[in-house]
């Protein structure tokens, strides 16, 4: 069989298993990206895709899902059922993270490598503004209304707010060391802030973006996924290897399960019983059980794996959207 028969062969496989139990990686310092079974626990096919991805979200319909490559300035488009090619969108600059605002009108990225924060309209990715700020943008967050973007700048240790409406910044202010994943709760009303200079997570206003509530977690509190229930959070300590399970109404660390190799992003299973995390330098993915709360299976993939997606699984909240890695070099990122 030649070359581009065993290619096509291999790409049906994928698109196969997409349908029933799809899981992507993106393999950040390869330029690839990872098409898992879940069922199996094995690595189908490792696909290419620009230089250095690192994020990924669906679109706002669900149809898709959406990977920016910072390097090659530009976005991957699959379908989110099958995991196959549709397009790619180019001339979007350094797409380090992303997200769509709740109302879906707006596609948000920032440049960690170029120091800015770019506005797109989600329909058209035609750049609407572009907002230069010092200090490493990484992560972003909406509020639930789409009125406010927020944005953590790990270089200078602050969280920044933009206007939707007019993109300016509304406060800018000093929150700790390496600010990384952020998240707004479900009230609205906190933003959580993982430091990942620090061992802890601060708890800001959104209004103002005042630190009311600060709590331990572990060395390199890095990144935040949901647990579903709308209360607790997954949150990973990269330096530490662990990953915590927060309480959000009570604020305090309820569990905490033992992840090798700087665990960083995070996602459920549809039901709910495992959560895979990347391990950053391990180059593989742990598969956590909770009922027992630990590591039960790693699944070798490629080079410094960031974001983790479930196809078939249901999309958080629009109102937290999917916070799936933070970056690929350096201690930090």
């Amino acid at each position: 069989m030649n070359r581009l028969a065993v290619v096509a062969s291999l790409l049906v496989l994928a698109v196969g298993a997409a349908r029933a139990d799809t899981v992507l990686v993106l393999n950040s310092d390869e330029a690839s990206y990872s098409v898992l079974s879940r069922s199996t626990r094995t690595e189908r096919i490792r696909l290419p895709v620009g230089r250095e991805p690192h994020h990924l979200v669906f679109s706002p319909d669900g149809k898709e899902v959406v990977i920016g490559s910072t390097v090659t300035n530009e976005l991957l488009i699959l379908d989110a059922q099958t995991g196959e090619k549709r397009r790619v969108v180019r001339d979007i600059v350094d797409p380090y993270h992303l997200g769509f605002s709740p109302d879906g009108k707006w596609l948000v990225t920032t440049a960690y490598r170029l120091d800015h924060v770019d506005f797109y309209h989600a329909d058209s990715f035609k750049l609407v503004n572009r907002v230069f700020i010092d200090g490493l943008p990484s992560h972003l967050v909406f509020d639930a209304e789409s009125k406010t973007v927020f944005v953590t700048l790990q270089e200078t240790g602050r969280v920044a707010a933009f206007d939707m409406e007019t993109q300016a910044i509304k406060w800018n202010v000093t929150v700790g060391k390496a600010p990384a994943g952020i998240i707004m709760l479900p009230d609205n009303n906190r933003l959580l802030v993982a430091l990942t200079g620090q061992d802890n997570v601060v708890v800001l206003d959104p209004k103002d973006g005042k630190v009311t509530t600060s709590l331990k977690t572990g060395r390199g509190a890095h990144n935040f996924w949901p647990k579903g229930d709308g209360r607790h959070w997954f949150l990973s300590n990269r330096v530490e290897n662990t990953v915590s399970l927060l309480d959000t109404q009570e604020m305090k660390v309820v569990g905490t399960i033992k992840v090798p190799g700087g665990p960083d992003c995070m996602d459920l299973t549809p039901d709910g019983k495992e959560l895979w995390v990347t391990q950053r330098f391990l180059r593989r993915i742990a598969v956590v059980d909770l009922a027992q709360m630990k590591v039960v299976t790693s699944i070798p993939v490629g080079k410094s794996p960031h974001g983790v997606m479930m196809l078939n699984a249901p999309a958080p909240p629009a109102a937290t959207p999917p916070v799936r890695a933070v970056s690929s070099s350096g201690g930090k990122k």
